[in-house]
């Protein structure tokens, strides 16, 4: 199956400026959609689903700064790129820190607008898991919804460390949401009114790190029309949320360390210090202590993050949350589908207990999301939720093939015979979707199966299904 396209939506009251975007970005492989103004851009938005808006700043009726703000109102994760004039870099640094993705100035770079459009979408891809509950609903605090022991530890961290400079290093799973954490952890300070700025190491190409964090001086290399800040210098009296920390480039990570010891860094070609004072919240997926012995991360780095460790559990390790959480995502997606779904039956909510949940908070949202779109009753049954989480009832649901029946019946094997073969090719598309769904994760792959990881990796070899898998196996 292809790949979606992302519909980029193109907002600016000059005619050739929306042409010339429209058509690169055409070339680039996205479908664009433009609005002369910002009145229009916002009535697009409403009609159609939208991954990116590239906006001008200066625009009649609603202008880019307030086309920002409404569209942040509706998608609080939507990217939002805007075009600026040199004159009006300050407006637009404000612009970054009121929830902006980033800015390019005219005359733009036509590479520039590429990697940073790629980059945004990238990003909106890889977000964490926000599962921001709405005010008053059960088992919340900081945001946060649970009463796991798990989260109940983590409730007790926050409380101790949210309203202090401490640098603190979130570690978890994919999904578990650690944007989450880092959001907590700044709304909960007495940085609160500063910028909350958010980088996601892993949609940013290496080369381009440095002047991502740091910024760069007019002329520091090619496309460089004009200074541009850092997102230090955005954040600055704020927190710089980094994810994905394990991505970055260990020569990137001696000056990350200079910025953590000295507060202080130069812009890319330049040669000004700049002096910041910002909360650092990092946060990352992969062991950084394995990371550190294969020489991909720096251990003195290692340790000025990990002042405070905050370890998520991943939800198949608190699923005792798993009610809140469906009933938190229950409301959001009723307001947002303009449905009715009151609850849960009885059948649903035991398969949402025991799916081991590969994705997470992340995977939850996305199947409460799909199964609320499909129902057409007051509550969720089994047969609403997709095939993935029913598990083995929907996985045996494989027809043999007709000439498999065929030759059944006209051969001379017998019936237990036949009924082997049949089996053991039944047990092979089993065993493989299964690894398929939980992306050859082996212990997840198991819990779906409902037998021991070991009995799995045996029945896998027995099958000849373990090379060219890249088998994980946490």
């Amino acid at each position: 199956m292809l790949p979606e396209r992302k519909q980029v939506l193109i907002v600016d009251d000059e005619v050739n400026l929306r042409k010339i975007l429209s058509a690169q970005l055409t070339r680039d492989g996205y479908d664009v959609l433009t609005a002369e103004d910002g009145e229009r851009g916002l009535q697009v938005l409403r009609e159609h689903h939208i991954d990116l808006v590239v906006t001008d700043l200066k625009m009649p009726k609603v202008d880019g700064m307030t086309l920002l703000k409404r569209a942040l109102e509706e998608d609080p994760e939507l990217p939002v790129v805007l075009v600026t004039a040199h004159g009006t870099i300050d407006t637009a640094v404000e612009a970054l820190k009121s929830g902006a993705f980033d800015f390019v100035t005219k005359p733009f770079d036509k590479d520039e607008v590429r990697q940073i459009v790629a980059k945004a979408l990238k990003t909106r891809e890889l977000r964490g898991a926000d599962a921001t509950p709405a005010s008053g609903s059960r088992g919340a605090r900081f945001g946060i919804i649970g009463s796991s022991n798990g989260i109940m530890e983590l409730y007790a961290i926050l409380e101790r460390v949210a309203d202090t400079p401490t640098t603190v290093l979130i570690t978890g799973e994919s999904g578990t949401g650690k944007e989450l954490v880092a959001r907590a952890l700044h709304e909960h300070s007495s940085r609160k009114d500063k910028p909350f700025i958010k980088v996601n190491c892993a949609a940013i190409p290496k080369e381009l790190i440095e002047s991502e964090l740091f910024g760069y001086e007019r002329g520091a290399f090619t496309g460089a029309v004009a200074s541009k800040p850092g997102r230090f210098e955005l954040a600055n009296g704020g927190t710089l949320f980094l994810d994905e920390i394990g991505e970055i480039p260990v020569e990137m990570q001696v000056k990350l360390l200079r910025v953590l010891q000295e507060s202080e860094f130069e812009r890319v070609g330049g040669i000004k210090t700049i002096r910041v004072d910002v909360r650092l919240v990092a946060a990352t997926n992969r062991e950084l202590k394995k990371l550190i012995v294969g020489g991909h991360f720096r251990e003195d780095l290692f340790y000025r993050l990990n002042v405070v460790p905050i370890r998520l559990p991943a939800l198949r390790e608190r699923t005792g949350d798993i009610p809140l959480l469906v009933e938190h995502f229950l409301a959001k997606f009723n307001e947002r589908l303009r449905k009715k779904v009151e609850g849960v039956e009885s059948d649903a909510a035991e398969l949402l207990a025991q799916y081991p949940w590969p994705g997470n908070i992340r995977e939850l949202e996305n199947v409460i999301e799909r199964s609320v779109l499909f129902c057409d009753t007051s509550k969720l049954h089994a047969s609403d939720l997709p095939h993935e989480v029913r598990g083995l009832s929907a996985l045996a649901n494989v027809p043999l093939p007709e000439a498999d029946l065929q030759a059944a019946l006209a051969g001379e094997g017998g019936l237990k015979g036949h009924v082997k073969v049949a089996m053991s090719r039944l047990e092979k598309e089993l065993v493989s979707r299964a690894l398929k769904q939980t992306n050859a994760n082996v212990t997840h792959a198991a819990r779906l199966l409902k037998i021991s990881r070991k009995g799995l990796q045996l029945k896998m070899k027995e099958l000849g299904l373990r090379e060219g898998l890249g088998e994980k196996n946490e």
